[in-house]
C-alpha cells in the first residue's frame, strides 16, 4: 500500500519486510549478550576513573600547597632572622661582621637574589633607612646586571606601597630577570617607621617543589592572577595573567563562600580545533601573600582506560555480529537469494536495452515483501522505459512516469524560446579542415559542453527542452503546465470567467519571466564558456592537430502565444511538442538578432504581457510594484518592424539586463558549491550592462546601421538562378 512519509514522499508500506526480520535476529543476539553488560562495564569503569582522578588530583595539589607554604615560611623565617642579627650586631649594619654575616647568608641561600628593606618615598625622595642586601654570586652566575633589581622595584611601587600598609604581596620577577624568580614583599617596621621587606629568589627550587606526572599539571598564581610557577617557564617568563583561566574565574567567584581550597570540574577551550576539553582543577590558597596553588588534571586522559575497554567491547560486539551474519546468510540464501539472482538478470536485460526480456513475466508478483515489490517496481520500469525511449525530452519523460501528461492535442497559451550559434557552419568546417576524419568527435564534445550549460539554465528557469535542430536549441515555458482554457467560453457576464482569465493570465506572465531569466542566465553561461574555452585552446595550443574551443556568439528569441501541444510521430518514434504561429514566430524572432545587433529579442507579444509588472514604461508610470523588483526587466525597443502575417507590423524589444539578477541564488540550484566568476558578472545583475549599447560593446556585437536593414536576410538561405 502507497503512504506518504514526512517528507510527504509516497512510500511502500511492505507487511512482511526481510529488513524487520534479519534486524530482530541481529539485535536479539547484541542486545542480549553484550550490550548490557558493556553498558554497566563501561559506566562503572568511567565512574571509578573519574573518582580515582579527583582524588589523585586533589592529593597532589595540597600536597603541593603544603610543600610551598613551607618553603616560602622558611624563607621569611630565614630573612627576617638575618635582618634581627644585623639590627643587634655591635657596628651597625655596615660593620665588617654584618657584612660577613650577610655573605654567610647568601652562601647558604645561593638561589637568593637580594633582600632589601624599603620604604614607600625610596624612589621619589630617598630613605636613609633603606637596606640593600644583593647576592652579587647570584647575578654574576645568572648573568643578570644588578639595576635590574631597581627596575624592578620602581615597575612595582604598588605592591612596594601595600606592604609598607601591611599587606605580604608575591611578584612575578622572571620577565625582567630572564629566568623564574619571585619577590615577596613582607610588611616590616624598625623603628617605628612602615616599611617593607623585599626578598628576591629563584623559583627554579618551588617549580622542583610542584612537580609535573604525566597527567597532572601544577602552577601557582598571586592575588592579581599572575603566573608565578608553571611547569612551561615561557609563560612565566612572559609574566602570563591567569584572570581569564576558567578555573581561576570559578575560583575567585566562589570567594564569597571563603573557599580555600576546592576542586572542580570545568572546561577549556582549545586553541586550535576551538573545542570544549572538560577538566577537574584543585585548588588551594597558602597562608602567605594570597598565593594559590591549582591543579589540573583532563578528563579525557584519565577516561582513556575506560574508553579502550569500550573500543574492546565493541570489537567483541563485531566478532559476534560475523557470527550473526552467517545464520543470517543461511536465512537469506533461501529466502532473499533465488528471487534476487532472477530479479539481476531480469535488471541486466534491462541494462542491455532488452526491454521485453520474458525473464520479467516469470517474475513473482505476488510477494508481499520487499522482493514482490522490487519485482513490480521493474515491470512498471519496463513499461515506463518502452515508452521513454520514444521521447528524447527530460520533463515530458518525468510527466510520463509520474503519469500527468496529456497526450491528446490541446491548445496552451506558452512561452518559447530558441537560440542559435552565430556562424556555426564556418566554426563547423574549421573543425573539419583541423581534424577531417576526427572531427564529428571534437565537434559533439564542444556542443556538448555549450549545450549543456545552455540546457542548466532552461532546467533551472522550470523549462523544457523541445528540441536539438543541429546547434539550435528550442525550449518551451509552460507545455507541462495544467491549462484548461475552458473558462473562454463562459459567458462575459459570469464572474468566474474573470477569475479564472486573471489566474490564467498571472500563469503565462510567470511563464514569461521565468524565460527570461533563464535566457538571460544564458549570456553569463556563454560568458563562462567563453572564458573556459579561451583557457582550453591555449592548454592544447602546442599539440600537433591543437584541440580547441571556438569563442561564440549565439542569438535567442523568445515569443509568448497559444500554441497546439501534443504527441506527434506514430509508431516506433514519437515527440510532444509544440507547434503553431506563435513557435514560427519564435524561430523568425530568433533570425532577427543578427540584422538587429542583439543576442536576446522578445517579441511583442511578450512585452505587451509583461511590461506592465516588470518593465518601467509609460503604462506603470516608469515605477515596478516591490513585489516584482527582483525580477526587472530593462528592455530596448529595436528602432524597425517587421510585417507578421495576421498581427500587421511589429516590434521587437532587445533585453539589456535584469538588475537584480541574483547569479549565485540561480546557479546553485543545481550546483550548491557555485562561485561567481568576477569577470563573467558583468553578463547580468547588478554589475550587468545599462543600455543596449553596453550589450553589444560586452559581446563584441557590432552596431547595425538601421536604415540598411534587411531583417529577411536570414530566411534567404538559398538563391535559385536560371540554368
Amino acid at each position: 500500500m502507497a503512504e506518504k512519509n514526512q517528507d510527504g514522499e509516497k512510500s511502500i508500506r511492505v507487511r512482511r519486510p526481510i529488513g524487520v526480520t534479519l534486524a530482530l535476529i541481529i539485535g536479539l543476539i547484541v542486545v542480549l549478550s553484550l550490550g548490557s553488560v558493556s553498558f554497566l562495564n563501561s559506566y562503572f569503569q568511567s565512574k571509578d576513573a573519574r573518582l580515582t582522578a579527583e582524588e589523585n588530583n586533589l592529593t597532589i595539589n595540597s600536597r603541593s600547597a603544603s610543600s610551598i607554604e613551607e618553603r616560602l615560611s622558611s624563607i621569611r623565617s630565614n630573612v627576617f632572622q638575618l635582618l634581627d642579627l644585623q639590627g643587634v650586631l655591635s657596628g651597625g649594619r655596615n660593620s665588617p661582621i654584618s657584612r660577613q654575616s650577610q655573605s654567610f647568608f647568601f652562601e647558604r641561600n645561593m638561589d637568593m637574589a637580594s633582600v632589601c628593606v624599603l620604604s614607600q618615598d625610596s624612589f621619589s625622595s630617598g630613605n636613609a633607612g633603606d637596606i640593600r642586601m644583593m647576592n652579587s654570586r647570584f647575578f654574576v652566575a645568572n648573568e643578570i646586571d644588578e639595576s635590574v633589581q631597581e627596575e624592578f622595584f620602581r615597575q612595582n611601587q604598588d605592591a612596594l606601597s601595600r606592604a609598607c600598609m601591611g599587606e605580604t604581596i608575591a611578584v612575578n620577577a622572571s620577565p625582567l630577570f630572564g629566568r623564574a624568580a619571585i619577590c615577596l614583599f613582607f610588611p616590616y617596621k624598625e623603628n617605628g617607621r612602615d616599611q617593607a621587606c623585599c626578598v628576591t629568589f629563584s623559583a627554579e627550587s618551588l617549580v622542583d617543589i610542584l612537580g609535573t606526572g604525566s597527567l597532572n599539571t601544577s602552577f601557582m598564581i598571586n592575588d592579581s592572577d599572575e603566573l608565578l610557577l608553571h611547569p612551561d617557564s615561557e609563560r612565566v617568563l612572559r609574566g602570563e595573567s591567569m584572570k581569564n583561566y576558567p578555573l581561576v574565574r570559578e575560583m575567585r567567584g566562589s570567594n564569597q563562600n571563603n573557599d580555600n581550597a576546592r576542586q572542580i570540574p570545568y572546561d577549556e577551550i582549545d586553541g586550535q580545533s576551538g573545542k570544549k576539553i572538560p577538566y577537574y582543577g584543585a585548588y588551594q590558597k597558602i597562608s602567605m601573600c594570597d598565593i594559590v596553588v591549582m591543579t589540573i588534571v583532563p578528563l579525557d586522559t584519565v577516561l582513556e582506560g575506560a574508553r579502550a575497554a569500550a573500543r574492546n567491547n565493541f570489537y567483541l560486539t563485531a566478532a559476534i555480529l560475523c557470527v550473526s551474519i552467517i545464520l543470517i546468510l543461511f536465512f537469506a540464501r533461501f529466502a532473499i537469494s533465488r528471487p534476487l539472482r532472477r530479479l539481476s538478470l531480469a535488471a541486466y536485460e534491462i541494462q542491455k536495452g532488452n526491454f521485453n526480456t520474458p525473464i520479467i513475466s516469470r517474475l513473482n508478483f505476488a510477494s508481499k515483501n520487499e522482493i514482490g515489490v522490487l519485482n513490480r517496481g521493474t515491470r512498471d520500469e519496463q513499461e515506463f522505459l518502452n515508452t521513454f525511449a520514444k521521447f528524447t525530452n527530460q520533463g515530458v519523460a518525468k510527466a510520463i512516469a509520474t503519469k500527468s501528461i496529456d497526450f491528446e492535442p490541446h491548445l496552451k497559451d506558452c512561452t518559447i524560446f530558441f537560440s542559435d550559434i552565430r556562424g556555426f557552419t564556418k566554426i563547423s568546417d574549421g573543425f573539419k579542415e583541423r581534424f577531417k576524419e576526427e572531427s564529428a568527435a571534437e565537434i559533439i564534445t564542444f556542443l556538448n559542453d555549450y549545450m549543456g550549460r545552455m540546457v542548466n539554465c532552461v532546467t533551472l528557469s522550470r523549462g523544457n527542452i523541445d528540441k536539438f535542430e543541429g546547434d539550435a536549441i528550442m525550449g518551451v515555458w509552460g507545455i507541462l503546465r495544467e491549462d484548461d482554457l475552458s473558462f473562454e467560453k463562459l459567458p462575459d457576464s459570469n464572474p468566474e470567467k474573470k477569475r479564472l482569465a486573471e489566474e490564467h493570465s498571472r500563469h503565462v506572465k510567470e511563464d514569461a519571466i521565468n524565460c527570461i531569466r533563464g535566457i538571460i542566465a544564458m549570456r553569463y553561461a556563454l560568458m563562462e564558456y567563453n572564458k573556459a574555452a579561451e583557457i582550453f585552446t591555449k592548454e592544447h595550443a602546442g599539440e600537433l592537430r591543437a584541440r580547441y574551443k571556438p569563442h561564440i556568439q549565439i542569438g535567442c528569441g523568445i515569443n509568448t502565444g497559444r500554441v497546439t501541444a501534443g504527441v506527434m510521430g506514430g509508431g516506433e518514434k514519437m515527440e510532444y511538442t509544440a507547434i503553431g504561429d506563435a513557435v514560427n514566430f519564435a524561430s523568425r524572432t530568433e533570425a532577427t538578432n543578427k540584422p538587429c545587433g542583439t543576442d536576446i529579442l522578445i517579441t511583442e507579444d511578450t512585452y505587451s504581457l509583461i511590461k506592465g509588472d516588470y518593465i518601467r514604461c509609460e503604462e506603470n508610470g516608469r515605477s515596478i510594484k516591490p513585489e516584482f523588483a527582483a525580477d526587472e526587466i530593462v528592455v530596448e525597443r529595436i528602432p524597425v518592424t517587421i510585417e507578421v502575417k495576421g498581427k500587421g507590423e511589429q516590434h521587437f524589444y532587445g533585453v539589456v539586463n535584469m538588475p537584480n539578477f541574483d547569479i549565485e541564488k540561480f546557479f546553485r540550484g543545481s550546483d550548491p558549491d557555485f562561485k561567481v566568476d568576477p569577470d563573467c558578472a558583468r553578463a547580468v545583475g547588478p554589475r550587468g550592462p545599462k543600455t543596449m549599447k553596453e550589450v553589444r560593446e560586452l559581446l563584441g556585437i557590432p552596431t547595425p546601421d538601421f536604415e540598411k536593414v534587411n531583417l529577411n536576410e536570414e530566411e534567404n538561405k538559398t538563391v535559385v538562378k536560371p540554368s
